[in-house]
Order: C-alpha cells, then structure tokens, then sequence
C-alpha cells in the first residue's frame, strides 16, 4: 500500500475544497495522535481516507448501504452520515485496506460509538478542529483538545446534537452512545485521578 498512490486517489474523489480540509484533517490527527500517544500512522491514514466517498452523489451511497450489508438503519438518518460508512466499505473494496483500527475510524468519524478506540478518537475530533473549520464554538472545543480528546469530543457532540435539534433533525442513537460512554470514561478518570491512580 503506497500513501502517495492512496493521497492521489483520494484527491480524485473530492473537490479542491473537500481536498484541502481532508489535508487539515490528516496534520490535525497526526499532532493529535503524537500529544495523546495514539498510532501516528494509523491515524494519518485513517484521516486521509475518512472522506473518501463525501463527495459520492447520495444515490450512490444508498445503493452502497443497500446493495453491500451496510447498517440499514442509516437510510433513516441525515445523509450526511452515509458516506463514513461507504467510505470505509469502498477503501477497502478499492485499495485492500485491512486494517480494522483503520477502517472503523473511518466508519465511524461522523458518529462515534460505544467504546470509542484512541485512533476513532483522533481521527473524530481532528474532522472537528482541523484549520479550516469556522463553526460556533470550534474554539471552545480546540481548547479543550489541547489536554483532553475525550472533554474535546463531547463538546463536539454537544455541537452536533444541538445543531441537529435546532433544525428539527432526528439524531443519530450512535452519536449519543458515544457521548454518554465519553462522560463516563471521564469521570472514571476523574475517580481515579482523586484515589491517587
């Protein structure tokens, strides 16, 4: 697998605007992945690809989730859900990515889930605050990344969610799971850090 052949391909995909937060994303997940101790490489990867299928035209991406096993319940949630998952699916369809660390940050970079793996965290909160993004409230959450992915990400969830109420939107049960198991990991650490481990 040669990153140059993978950065070419995936530079196809997308438009020049696309290109250029995937390239945030990657630097983002890299100086994330060397703070927090995660797997650099594994996290560079993961970025590059994450918004492989983004541009993908939405009949493309149903007929992917419906044609390829993908969870069908993602046909009833915001489209802009959909391409995580193809996205995941066709890197590893299109270029023999195997790396399941890989493949489920991908997956799961718009999301979360349960138990959320060091390289989803970074690759997750690096599509949050990489340089490009301008939202109400990216600073709050840049500053919070600067010692914590987890207080980070809830904040960016936080974001999400209150985004998607605001526009009377339904939100995605995953996203909260993943919200709810970041609160508990920090209070556990919070517990920890109080009995002295």
């Amino acid at each position: 697998m040669n990153l140059e052949t993978l950065r070419e391909a995936t530079r196809r995909q997308m438009p020049d605007k696309r290109w250029k937060h995937t390239l945030g994303v990657v630097e983002t997940s890299v100086k994330l992945a060397e703070r927090f101790g995660g797997d650099a490489a594994k996290a560079e990867l993961a970025a590059l690809l994450h918004d492989y299928a983004k541009a993908w035209p939405i009949d493309r991406q149903a007929m992917v989730i419906r044609e390829r096993g993908l969870p069908p319940e993602l046909l009833d949630f915001d489209k802009e859900l959909w391409h995580a998952h193809v996205g995941a699916w066709a890197v590893r369809e299109e270029h023999g990515i195997d790396d399941e660390e890989v493949l489920d940050a991908i997956r799961y970079h718009t999301s979360g889930r349960e138990r959320m793996t060091l390289t989803d965290k970074i690759v997750c909160l690096a599509d949050y605050i990489e340089p490009g993004r301008d939202f109400p409230g990216v600073n709050k959450i840049r500053r919070l990344a600067e010692h914590s992915l987890e207080e980070g990400l809830v904040a960016g969830f936080d974001s999400t969610i209150s985004l998607l109420v605001e526009k009377g939107k339904r939100i995605f049960p995953l996203t909260v799971i993943a919200r709810n198991g970041l609160i508990d990991e920090l209070k556990k650490r919070g517990q920890s850090e109080l009995q002295g481990g």
